[in-house]
């Protein structure tokens, strides 16, 4: 336990923020090629459908994302299939990412992001990452998911294009931005679908030519708003045409670096016990010679002297009256 403290400074501590990324492919067959379906897991109340990365029944199976769908009472009808449970998942998605008016109503999902009307995404697919995936945040700019369609194209990705430098904010949520076709020329109200970063949620317009085209659901290119299938086959028909899903998820890495400047005339001494023998130091040959003391371990203490955190230094430190240090700490959190 030291027996001397120095005190820290204003200008002895510097913050720092770092993000990592990570590369993050999601095929197709992973999806739904592979394991024919036993990484997929449906549930009694057939809200949602969870995707893994291997068999569920596997030690080794990883949680990946949730699929679901629901839509606005503005398209939904009683005699569609689960026609309260697809209202049901709308408004609560719609709650926590789009909130609320002035007025206490819900807000539907905006293709522009703007809030303040035009066109609505009224029935829509939610892919819900889970955190192992997507750690922090999702990378803005980083996210394209590639879509087989029975329209033209055949095939089609999505990504947020542009959105390094062009996200909304006005979502309880955090951050999120414009899912679009086509990455030039980008056209404002042409989005068919969101990404919300922080919650790691991709929102997608199943009124688009890409999904509603689809007759594995109606047997008409009408949209997911009138079919009569359940959420789990919708969740089916979604996974069976994706292609690719690439995105960087970003870990956010904050650091307090301390500098622990030790001048020529400090911490010369050490109050281990074996510095002494015989009340005389035994570093020294004479008495004449200049005090020495070897530096292992850096310790941070609290205002009232308690041990907080303790650094180790990768070899001994000689310190005496001819020479200074300024030792670097950094505590990550």
């Amino acid at each position: 336990m030291a027996t001397v403290f120095k005190n820290l400074l204003s200008n002895d501590v510097a913050t720092t923020r770092t993000l990592l990324n990570e590369a993050i492919p999601i095929t197709g067959t992973i999806v739904s090629g592979t394991y024919n379906d036993e990484n997929v897991k449906n549930y009694a109340h057939g809200m949602f459908q969870s995707v893994f990365d291997y068999p569920v029944l596997s030690s080794s199976a990883n949680h990946i994302f949730d699929l679901t769908y629901g839509y606005a009472s503005t398209v939904g009808t009683a005699s569609n299939s689960m026609n309260s449970k697809k209202l049901n998942i709308y408004n609560q998605m719609a709650q926590v990412l789009v909130g609320y008016d002035t007025s206490g109503s819900v807000r539907m999902f905006d293709r522009d992001g703007d809030l303040t009307g035009g066109d609505k995404l009224e029935a829509c697919v939610f892919i819900n990452y889970a955190r192992l995936l997507t750690k922090d945040e999702i990378k803005k700019g980083s996210y394209t998911i590639t879509l087989s369609s029975s329209g033209t194209p055949q095939v089609v990705t999505l990504g947020d294009y542009g959105a390094q430098n062009d996200y909304r904010v006005n979502s309880p949520a955090g951050e999120y931005g414009i899912l679009y076709t086509a990455s030039s020329p980008i056209v404002t109200g042409s989005g068919v679908g969101l990404l919300y970063y922080q919650a790691g949620i991709a929102v997608i317009s199943a009124s688009t030519d890409i999904i509603e085209s689809a007759s594995f659901f109606t047997g008409s290119s009408t949209a997911f708003g009138t079919d009569a299938w359940n959420i789990s086959g919708t969740c089916d028909y979604m996974r069976h045409i994706w292609i690719n899903n690439f995105f960087n998820n970003t870990t956010e890495l904050n650091s307090t670096i301390y500098f622990c400047r030790v001048n020529n005339m400090e911490f010369n001494y050490s109050s281990n016990p074996t510095y002494l023998s015989g009340s005389r130091i035994n570093v020294k040959q004479n008495k004449h010679d200049n005090p020495i003391s070897y530096i292992t371990t850096v310790g941070l203490y609290s205002a009232d002297n308690e041990l907080l955190a303790v650094a180790k230094v990768s070899e001994p430190l000689k310190k005496d009256p001819t020479n200074e240090l300024t030792l670097r700490v950094r505590l990550d959190y």
